[in-house]
């Protein structure tokens, strides 16, 4: 059986040149590729990926733990990074934790203890330090998405700024009657959005000299049921109603616009409504938003790893805040005449 010593003598390159051409990673011109290629199909040359990670002491297989599958931020970050890992000739392990801390203790224990992955990419997960510590001791690089780890390169947004931009952009409309969705309890187990996003919401408001009403901050959970369930409890209630409503995620906030509709409230006529997000329904319901691309992230992420695995112990560690775009669509006007 021919061997890649064989495809290098008949290709006319070298056993390196060849090995990087034909695993799709390292850089290699065309012209070398297609001829390691043809030279393994001439030959039946088929590659061991077991003998390449024994010699490279790599897997190629990245793990991806986020808190749920089922939302949407979450998965538009695993799209990411599972298109820039394919790409990149990687694997993808991913790992759900929504079960729980016992769960989340046994998949970072899995980490370390079978040494199925070469890195980590966190999301939305508040590692300790001491989780990161034993990962980066078996030579396990982390980054993470949605907050600052202490050690370990991180991508994120800035919740404050950004739901503190919101609330002034319904100001600068006009309006003084604002309501805010927010997150709740789930949301605050890692690196407190919800209550982040809160405190920009109640910032803007402050500083405008306008109220900040106790019954028009209400908690959902994040989804467009739980923000559905939580206007309709905001808008049918008998007391003023807002004029307009900033939701802490673009679902809450399409639940908004499909409860205001049940009321015969016209958006944005009777009721501004913007999120923050930028989820793909967002332009069917002509949305107001700031859009933070998740997938975008996930992709950012993967870049920083690989540099990261090939650039040793001695990469830095970065903080990087992911670039957002305000996107204003027909979902927020000035407030309704008095009266």
């Amino acid at each position: 059986m021919a061997g890649i010593k064989d495809v290098a003598e008949r290709a006319g390159l070298s056993i390196a040149t060849v090995s990087r051409a034909l695993s799709g990673k390292g850089n290699v011109s065309p012209t070398s590729r297609a001829r390691a290629q043809a030279a393994a199909a001439d030959l039946g040359f088929v590659p061991s990926y077991q003998a390449s990670s024994l010699a490279s002491g790599r897997n190629y297989n990245i793990g991806i733990v986020v808190p749920s599958v089922h939302r949407w931020y979450f998965s538009s970050v695993v799209e990411g990074v599972s298109a820039s890992l394919l790409d990149a000739g990687y694997d993808l392990t991913l790992y759900n934790v929504s079960e729980g801390s016992a769960r989340r203790q046994s998949i970072l224990k899995d980490f370390l203890l079978r040494k199925r992955v070469d890195a980590v990419i966190a999301v939305s997960l508040a590692l300790s330090e001491s989780e990161i510590r034993q990962m980066l001791a078996v030579h396990r690089p982390i980054v993470g998405i949605g907050g600052p780890l202490q050690g370990a390169s991180t991508i994120r947004i800035d919740d404050h700024g950004l739901a503190e931009a919101a609330v002034n952009h319904l100001i600068r409309l006009g309006h003084t009657k604002i309501a805010h969705l927010t997150g709740d309890a789930v949301d605050e187990q890692d690196f407190k959005i919800a209550g982040t996003r809160l405190a920009g919401f109640e910032k803007a408001m402050r500083g405008a000299g306008h109220e900040v009403r106790p019954e028009w901050i209400v908690p959902a959970d994040f989804t467009i049921q739980g923000g559905y369930a939580a206007a309709r409890q905001l808008l049918g209630s008998p007391a003023e109603r807002p004029t307009a409503v900033f939701a802490a995620s673009d679902e809450m906030a399409i639940g908004v616009i499909l409860a205001a509709r049940d009321f015969g409230l016209r958006v944005p006529d009777d009721l501004s409504v913007i999120g923050l997000d930028g989820h793909e329904l967002g332009e069917l319901f002509g949305l107001t938003t700031v859009d933070q691309d998740p997938r975008g992230q996930g992709e950012m992420a993967v870049r920083l790893l690989l540099e990261g695995l090939d650039g040793g112990a001695d990469r830095p560690v970065v903080d990087t805040e992911y670039p957002t775009n305000f996107i204003i669509r027909s979902s927020t006007a000035v407030p309704p005449p008095r009266g």
